[in-house]
């Protein structure tokens, strides 16, 4: 499976911060129900077994709804369970090795936070970039903010379709108007939010509006 540039629009990603008395599949079903294109699972504190079993729940209710179930960096585990890709961070296994050990059909996601780090990802194989922190963003402490000129640079520099990442939330996914995403990545705007499938109807909608004009 390669990736669709209108699987991006609505890019949800999974933080148990917020799971309550649910259970992270409930919230990512809920969150597809309301139009999430596209489900990263993103759990890097909980133990391997925990995260694979986990991790398989989340793709089976992902296949139930032919939305596209990528793994976050673990790119053993995303070979393991047959997940449709994985994304990598700068830290993380570099995309060209991602791309040998997964196949030339799987999706494979890199962060990107300047022109050069979006190039060297495009030649290395990747299939998309996700941009940010564009708002900065409450799930990791150490990102700075990417300005919205610097993430038209990268949408301007390579053939692959880019997804902004960070903070973004129902007030202030409107100031990405004009800019050259495909779609938003979006984490506590979903998740955080008591009702994940309204949320989502809400964000799709959204995104549409600023990306589509």
């Amino acid at each position: 499976m390669k990736v669709q540039r209108e699987q991006l629009l609505l890019y949800a990603v999974t933080d148990r911060t917020w799971v309550g008395g649910s259970t992270l599949a409930d919230q990512v079903e809920a969150a597809i129900r309301g139009g999430a294109t596209m489900v990263q699972y993103r759990e890097k504190d909980r133990e391997r077994p925990d995260r694979r079993e986990e991790a398989l729940r989340l793709q089976a209710v992902c296949r139930r709804y032919r939305i596209p179930f990528l793994i976050n960096d673990d790119v053993a585990l995303a070979r393991e369970i047959g997940a449709d890709g994985v994304h990598v961070g700068q830290d993380d296994m570099p995309a060209a090795e991602a791309r040998r050990l997964l196949g030339p059909e799987k999706i494979i996601g890199v962060t990107a936070k300047t022109r050069q780090q979006a190039l060297d990802a495009e030649a290395a194989g990747a299939d998309y970039l996700g941009c940010g922190a564009v708002f900065g963003t409450e799930t990791k402490t150490d990102t700075k903010p990417l300005e919205l000129a610097s993430l038209n640079r990268i949408g301007e520099s390579v053939s692959i379709p880019i997804v902004a990442i960070g903070g973004i939330c129902r007030d202030n996914i409107g100031r990405l108007a004009g800019t050259k995403i495909a779609g938003v990545a979006v984490v506590s705007g979903i998740f955080r939010e008591p009702d994940a499938e309204s949320a989502a109807r809400e964000l799709k909608e959204l995104a549409r509006r600023i990306i589509n004009g």
